[in-house]
Parts: structure tokens; sequence; C-alpha cells
């Protein structure tokens, strides 16, 4: 039960209830958990309060609203393991299977559309006119979105891509005949951002919440940059697992 004499915030107390209904079974995935007004009148606390907890909830992926339902219990997170990270994660040149990746834009792009290309690719003099083929596409699991993707390739090295993409060809066949070119190596960088429009609508949350943004850039056994790809998780549904062996 709440604790009014407690140093813990009351709004602390009540996420702890929730979570231990939750582990418990008392409250089921994707059951309704009790309405605001419910949890006041059964705790004696005030509104702001479990509102407060129940918005933390949320944010943190253990329930979900459904405008003019109510609140419910989500399912549990996807655990996205990256044993052994090599940053290959949602690479297009590194998927055997395509059928994983739902493509939502493919197109050829030069500099004026992304000029962030010039510095990953080290693209200069005439080539700064250079095209790539941009990827979006959406990983997902169990029909629940866990990942936006974006991958850029440069077409000098793989001019068919466009067209091997669009028939689902899978990366033994894309990279047959370009053995110099497989991804051998890569540099990885995470951070946390914030949704925009468009990543809000593609992850299917609001705009502005904080998503776990992973950019690989994929190098050939000779150093060259083979693919650039930037991954945005959703943290309400993703826990992303690493393991380093020395």
């Amino acid at each position: 039960m709440i604790n009014k004499y407690s140093n813990v915030p009351l709004y602390s107390q009540l996420k702890q209830l929730i979570i231990e209904k939750i582990e418990s079974g008392d409250y089921p995935v994707e059951s309704k958990i009790p309405s605001e007004q419910e949890l006041c009148e059964l705790y004696g606390i005030s509104r702001p309060t479990v509102r407060q907890a129940i918005s933390e909830l949320t944010n943190n992926g253990y329930l979900y609203k459904e405008k003019g339902k109510g609140t419910f219990v989500a399912k549990s997170k996807s655990k996205v393991d990256i044993k052994n990270y090599t940053g290959f994660t949602d690479s297009i040149l590194d998927s055997h299977d395509p059928s994983q990746h739902n493509i939502t834009s493919l197109r050829a792009v030069n500099m004026n559309g992304a000029p962030f290309l010039k510095d990953i690719f080290g693209v200069q003099g005439p080539s700064v006119n250079a095209e790539f083929a941009e990827i979006k596409y959406i990983t997902s699991e169990n029909n629940n979105v866990l990942s936006y993707n974006t991958s850029y390739i440069p077409l000098a090295l793989f001019p068919e891509l466009l067209e091997d993409i669009k028939e689902k060809k899978p990366s033994y066949d894309i990279l047959k005949g370009k053995y110099p070119l497989i991804p051998v190596r890569s540099r990885s960088m995470m951070e946390i951002v914030y949704t925009d429009q468009t990543d809000a609508q593609f992850l299917q949350v609001q705009p502005g919440l904080p998503v776990i943004s992973i950019a690989n850039i994929l190098f050939s056994k000779s150093g060259q940059p083979v693919e650039y790809i930037t991954a945005k998780y959703r943290a309400d549904k993703c826990q992303l697992i690493f393991e380093h062996n020395k």
C-alpha cells in the first residue's frame, strides 16, 4: 500500500505497486488497469500523483493508452541481442533475408539531398555529384514496430542496387562478384534522440518521444565505406543487449 509518511515520493510508490501487479499477473498483458479516479480512491492520493505515475510507466513501456478507452498493460520489451556487436544489425548488405525489411521508401539521392554523406564516404572533387541508394525501412516483431531505419549505399559501387532491392534479392546475390566490397568492419555511434513527425509516424509513437539511435558506417576489407545505416529503436519496446569478451 501507499505509505504517506515515507521519503519515497507517492508517485514512485504507485509506480512500483503497478509494476508489481503487472509482474504478478494481477494486471495481465493487454488488460485495462483501473482509471485515474479509481486509483485515486483506492490509494487515497491526488490525481496529479496518479497522472505522473501513469505517464512515467507509459514512457517506460509498461503501459499504453488508447484514446477514449483507457490505459492498458503493454507487452514486454523485445530483446534486441547485439552479442559480439558488429554494426550489421539492420544492414541491407548483411541481410540474408530481405523479407525482414518492410521498405517504406526507395530512391536515389545526391549530395544536394543528403550533404552529410560527403564526409561519411569521403567524397571529393568531381565525385560530389555522386548518387546513393536511400532505403528507408521498418523492422518489426509480432506486429510490433521495433525500429525505423535508413540505409545509404553508393550507386557507383552497386549500380543495380535499387532494382536488386525491389526484387528483394538477398545480400549474397547483391554482393556476388563484389568480394572486395563485402563489409568486414563497422564504426558505431549510439545516442538518445527525439522523434520528429516522420519518425513518429513510422514508429507509431507521439512526436518528441525519446528513441535509441544507432548509426553505423560499414567498411570493406580495404577500408572503403560501403554502407551507412541509422536505426532508431523504440525505447519502450526494445531492450538492447551488448556483450563484450576480453
